[in-house]
């Protein structure tokens, strides 16, 4: 590859003839950084424009304020002997850190020892979360393939299922990653806790990539599916639901330590983890898993099986964390944020039996709207119970029993008979 220099010199000592029908004219003399123009009379019109002269490479500024090495290494070591011998700290704790000066917000001890720890059950749900490792590539999505390019193949309604749930789904993942590295790992102040949000994070750009890895494989258009958090009204709700619960602790400025900031976050964590992704995600995958169990998209709904069950367990750890918040600050869970919770609970619900009526407009997959709902009031009632509130919706049933088995980490074989979904990288998975 040329260098600056030897282009200019190239365009300096061997430039181009003119074209025939202009008069050949004397070249003046080239400049050390560019070629100008020689003077005199303008050329003829039906004289070709000589090629612009390149452009001479930019100076820097900084490249003239450079020190010699000398004196950049005696500043070097001016500031390191500042630094005494590193035991102070920096003005920050250097004590260390005990279980007792551990809490889930607003803790003063070092952030940065992972150990002893506090909460053994954050860092088992991180060894599991590692050992439930899965990449999208893993899976097979060829039946998949030729099922969707076959006419009939699948039915309308079934069609606009998948649809559906990958515009959702392939949104919905991202701002949950969003608000895990924009505002929850920074205001949570556990360092076990923080293993497991890193390694949440992952699972969630695992997730955007199997949706991303669903739509490039059946050849759909990326430009519908992931604008449908825009463009079709049963996912924009939800999506604008849940970023109403995320703007103000995602500013940079925000930080909890009062009573209000403190119920602030704690809204944000009953909005992600119980209904965003402990009801918003549950009409899909109830869906999806159908479709599998009838033996269509299989591919697909291996794929949705291995996130429900990272969605399960980031749900659990969730609640968990809500329920430590509760115990550390017990004025926060007064009665007033008790509504507020249950109000969040059954406006997720209603959006998501919304979804299930866009989605399903009539019967399908062994199932319609009408047991969907029955099923969501269902779900909605076990998220108040495990934040400690009283159930909404008496005397509701789960009419798909066969969803629990499929959560169920203990099933030795795949439900659609492809693989064996015990994904384990290493280590056995023991779950509540």
């Amino acid at each position: 590859m040329l260098s600056w220099d030897d282009y200019n010199e190239e365009t300096t000592t061997a430039a181009p003839p003119p074209p025939p029908s202009a008069p050949v004219r004397e070249a003046a003399p080239a400049a050390p950084v560019a070629v100008e123009a020689p003077a005199g009379p303008a050329a003829p019109a039906a004289a070709a424009p000589e090629a612009p002269a390149p452009a001479a490479p930019p100076v820097l500024a900084e490249e003239t304020d450079i020190g010699a090495p000398a004196d950049n290494l005696q500043a070097a070591q001016r500031a390191l002997a500042q630094l005494g011998d590193g035991t102070q700290g920096g003005g920050e704790s250097v004590e260390r850190v005990t279980v007792g000066a551990k809490r889930m917000i607003n803790a003063r001890a070092d952030l940065n020892q992972l150990v002893p720890f506090k909460y053994d059950w954050a860092w088992q749900k991180y060894i599991d979360g590692c050992a439930n490792h899965w990449m999208p590539q893993e899976v097979n999505m060829n039946a998949d393939i030729a099922l969707w390019k076959s006419e009939d193949g699948l039915t309308p309604d079934e069609r606009m299922i998948v649809k559906r749930n990958l515009g959702f789904f392939s949104t919905a993942d991202s701002l949950v990653a969003n608000n895990l590295v924009l505002a929850i790992y920074r205001l949570i102040t556990n360092p076990e806790c923080r293993q497991y949000l890193l390694r949440q994070a992952f699972e969630e750009a695992i997730h955007t990539h199997a949706y991303q890895y669903c739509v490039e494989s059946l050849g759909m258009d990326e430009g519908e599916i992931f604008n449908m958090y825009h463009e079709v009204p049963s996912v924009a709700r939800k999506a604008s639901w849940g970023l109403s619960y995320t703007r103000a602790i995602s500013d940079p400025t925000f930080s909890t330590g009062t009573a209000e900031t403190d119920r602030e976050l704690l809204r944000n964590l009953i909005a992600f983890y119980c209904v965003l992704e402990g009801i918003f995600f549950y009409c899909g995958f109830t869906q999806i898993l159908s479709m599998g169990r009838r033996n269509k998209m299989t591919g697909t709904a291996e794929q949705f099986q291995y996130i429900l069950r990272d969605e399960s367990m980031h749900v659990n750890f969730g609640i968990d964390v809500i329920n430590q918040i509760k115990i550390e600050n017990p004025h926060l869970w007064d009665a007033q944020t008790q509504q507020e919770a249950i109000q969040m609970i059954l406006e997720g619900t209603q959006l998501e039996i919304e979804y299930a009526r866009d989605t399903m407009p009539r019967g399908v997959l062994g199932m319609n709207a009408s047991m969907m709902e029955e099923y969501l009031k269902f779900i909605a009632n076990r998220r108040l119970a495990q934040i400690g509130l009283p159930e909404q919706f008496p005397g509701v049933a789960n009419p798909f029993p066969w969803m629990s088995e499929i959560m169920d980490l203990k099933k030795e074989k795949n439900f659609f008979e492809t693989r064996v979904t015990e994904y384990q990288v290493g280590g056995a998975l023991s779950w509540d």
